[in-house]
């Protein structure tokens, strides 16, 4: 069992939604916190909605171009060395393959899958030096379903699935966990923040986004997953559903998949 309670956990991509809401879950159960994204207000302004502020450290990235070595070392400035890593920063994607920059996929790759690799490995020594520790990695439904319109996303997500998977196969004996987590559609602001095939910010509210699960349920259930020291977590709804029947029919979903009408 992982418990956060007094421990220093690090969570990215919390200026809002998903991480936002493990924040705030986190400090009800005692967890001293180091809060990452780009936009410090924001950082700030979830600091104050947290039980205890004062156990609560803002520290502003912006992963697409830093020192990940460094950036752990100001972490761990804060409470101490990181038992608790939760990589959840990170873009989604809206558009078509044939139109899709080769840099936007870059910047989705640099984001989604080598700053958490890349935070992942500085932690490590640490964890492995004191015998035990808990990294979170935030995947998708699209780590094991890749629809239309996401391609650099999934492939993203995709490539997480499987270095978590092999991080886990080779550190479990020193008692480090890994949780991959696959979130289906949440009601947070990805789908306004995702990139278009130019790089720019999709701008737009999918009816999807909007109608899906409430971050707080969705962070309850991150955290419930870490403290049984759960491999996976699919929280979804009816997204799930993709999942079990890719496994046993893997065409009848390609088939679905071709014909989704997605945006």
């Amino acid at each position: 069992m992982t418990q956060i309670a007094d421990k220093a956990v690090w969570i990215t991509g919390a200026s809002s939604g998903i991480g936002e809401a493990l924040a705030i879950a986190a400090s009800t159960r005692g967890a001293k916190l180091v809060l990452t994204s780009r936009r410090a207000a924001e950082l700030e302004r979830v600091r104050g909605l947290c039980a205890d502020p004062s156990m609560v450290a803002i520290l502003p990235l912006d992963l697409i171009a830093f020192d990940a070595v460094d950036a752990t070392k100001k972490a761990e400035a804060f409470f101490g060395p990181v038992d608790v890593l939760v990589n959840n920063a990170g873009w989604s994607q809206r558009g078509l393959v044939a139109d899709t920059d080769l840099d936007v996929y870059r910047k989705l790759f640099e984001l989604d899958f080598f700053a958490p690799v890349a935070l992942t490995k500085a932690v490590l020594p640490g964890m492995r030096r004191r015998g035990g520790g808990h990294v979170v990695m935030t995947g998708s439904v699209v780590s094991k379903v890749a629809t239309p319109m996401r391609s650099g996303y999934s492939a993203a997500k995709h490539a997480l699935y499987g270095f978590t998977d092999s991080a886990r196969a080779e550190l479990w004996r020193e008692n480090i966990r890994f949780t991959l987590v696959m979130p289906g559609y949440v009601r947070t602001q990805v789908s306004i923040n995702a990139l278009t095939a130019t790089g720019g910010a999709h701008g737009k509210m999918d009816k999807s986004t909007d109608k899906g699960m409430a971050p707080e349920r969705c962070a309850e259930g991150i955290w419930c997953a870490v403290e049984k020291n759960r491999d996976e977590l699919l929280i979804a709804r009816y997204e799930r559903i993709a999942v079990y029947a890719k496994r046993f029919f893997p065409g009848l979903v390609s088939y679905a998949v071709k014909r989704v009408n997605v945006t």
